[in-house]
């Protein structure tokens, strides 16, 4: 464990931050975690030692490093600059790791902030589920400085097990978007597939066995296969509320960069449709249900 970096304070402690929190602790940090309704709940963490906090302000005061878990753009720059925020409290040379899945604008700016205040600034959003959070096992895309990485890079070790260097800051969020585009575009893409073959005729065995063997396999196939097969969503614990607020900052991105989009506007489409029907608590599984209602 790295010395200088003790006390780790944590904001955003959901299925994937309780993972994350429950491995930094368990590797002999100090940790501390902000109060807030969208916790999961907090009993083995406090019994391990955690402290909370209702002042994110606070919590920054007594922090080496800040990790944030959020939602989005909006929650992290709620969470960084509101008048009982992380900034109020934030103290030089203090880290702040950015895991929130975000705008690359949105992450320059909030890096400008935390500089100006004498922090440091890492951008970390992270692959897979919360399994993974929880086994230790998250994929990182770093954006920021390349000394500042290697200075965290044991913090950061304690919850994941691929750690990329993608860029300067933004780097790290452009890539989770990059990353994300693609694969629940290819997840919406096959559940959108099998609901037709549900309305079709064909059996969803067949469904996934031909595609297995062919151009169809792959990762979205084998996490949306429980599904299919047994109506079960565990192989990609994902809602489509946080599916289609990505394809919105993808889409976002790619306007601000002069890109082709209009694959990814479809699937965002096709996720606010699904949104629409079927409200911000369906997973992203359900999809091919909520894309073939039952006549």
């Amino acid at each position: 464990m790295e010395t200088a970096m003790k006390n780790i304070g944590m904001v955003g402690i959901g299925m994937m931050g309780h993972g994350i929190a429950t491995n930094v602790q368990k590797h002999g940090y100090e940790l501390a975690v902000l109060e807030h309704p969208g916790n999961q709940p907090l009993d083995a963490l406090e019994a391990g030692g955690a402290r909370t906090f209702t002042s994110a302000a606070e919590l920054a005061a007594r922090s080496d490093v800040v990790i944030l878990v959020l939602t989005g753009a909006p929650q992290v720059e709620a969470v960084l600059t509101g008048s009982d925020g992380v900034l109020k409290g934030l103290r030089a040379g203090t880290v702040v790791i950015d895991c929130s899945t975000s705008i690359p604008g949105t992450t320059a700016r909030m890096a400008q902030a935390v500089q100006a205040k004498g922090g440091r600034f890492l951008d970390t959003p992270m692959t897979r589920t919360p399994k993974e959070a929880a086994e230790g096992r998250l994929n990182l895309l770093v954006g920021g400085d390349a000394a500042l990485l290697e200075e965290c890079r044991p913090l950061l070790r304690c919850f994941a097990e691929n750690i990329m260097h993608a860029g300067p800051i933004g780097a790290g969020h452009s890539m989770k978007l990059l990353h994300n585009y693609v694969s629940l575009g290819m997840v919406t893409l096959l559940a959108e597939a099998a609901a037709c073959a549900q309305q079709s005729g064909v059996s969803p065995e067949v469904f996934v066995d031909v595609l297995a063997k062919g151009g169809g396999g792959g990762i979205a196939l084998e996490r949306l296969k429980p599904f299919l097969l047994a109506r079960d969503v565990s192989g990609l614990r994902f809602s489509v509320a946080n599916a289609a607020k990505d394809l919105g900052y993808y889409n976002a991105m790619a306007a601000e960069a002069g890109a082709e989009k209009e694959i990814a506007a479809a699937v965002l489409g096709t996720l606010e449709r699904a949104l629409g029907r079927a409200g911000d608590k369906a997973l992203i599984p359900e999809l091919v249900e909520i894309l073939a209602p039952r006549r």
